[in-house]
């Protein structure tokens, strides 16, 4: 009796330990956006919020990198949306929860570099402990997490259709779901697979 209860134990406490490395269980359409208050280093050196970031129509969260072939393939298409929409109401916020130890790209330096070079007019932040991805289970970057203006989940996946060819994209997920959030339409689209690099965690 008292082996089996040591068992027992043993499995709770495995399973405790399996979930925090897990992070959590992630979001599903209609949740409200989680760790609205955390301050991450923004690429200008100041600290900013997913809250502050987002804008009166809603929000747009990211989870990207540096390194990431993936990235680099629709990297230029994901400042644009932010640039574009913006303008129309929707914040955006890109945040990199990838350990540097891993891939010295993945530096904040290195960070700075691209969202000059690429024009990011929104932040692009450092997540220094990952909890921020581990809170909203993201997998890969990129990562896309689309807010409306109650903070609720309207869009969660991938940018296209297709990163490596702009031109033979058929399926604009992510535009779409912007527009329809902006002109307040529902989201035909709601939910697709996101395709990219495994985020590195932060131990």
């Amino acid at each position: 009796m008292k082996m089996r209860k040591s068992m027992t134990a043993a499995a709770v406490a495995l399973l405790i330990a399996t979930a925090a490395f897990a992070g959590g269980e992630g979001l599903e359409i209609g949740d409200e956006a989680l760790m609205t208050d955390v301050q991450m280093k923004n690429v200008d050196s100041s600290m900013v919020s997913i809250g502050e970031a987002a804008g009166e129509k809603g929000l747009l969260v990211i989870f990207t990198c540096n390194q990431c072939p993936w990235v680099k393939a629709w990297e230029e298409r994901m400042a644009a949306l932010g640039n574009e929409y913006a303008e129309m109401g929707v914040g955006t916020i890109m945040i990199n929860s990838n350990d540097p130890a891993v891939s010295s790209e993945d530096s904040y330096e290195e960070m700075q570099r691209r969202a000059e070079q690429r024009g990011f007019g929104f932040p692009y932040v450092v997540d220094a402990t990952s909890d921020v991805a581990r809170a909203y289970d993201a997998k890969v970057t990129p990562e896309a997490f689309l807010f409306d203006a109650d903070g609720k989940l309207v869009y969660h996946g991938t940018i296209d259709d297709n990163s490596r060819k702009p031109d033979e994209v058929q399926q604009r997920y992510l535009r779409d779901a912007l527009a329809a959030l902006v002109a307040g339409e529902e989201i035909a689209t709601k939910e697709t697979k996101s395709l990219g690099c495994t985020i590195k965690f932060r131990k």
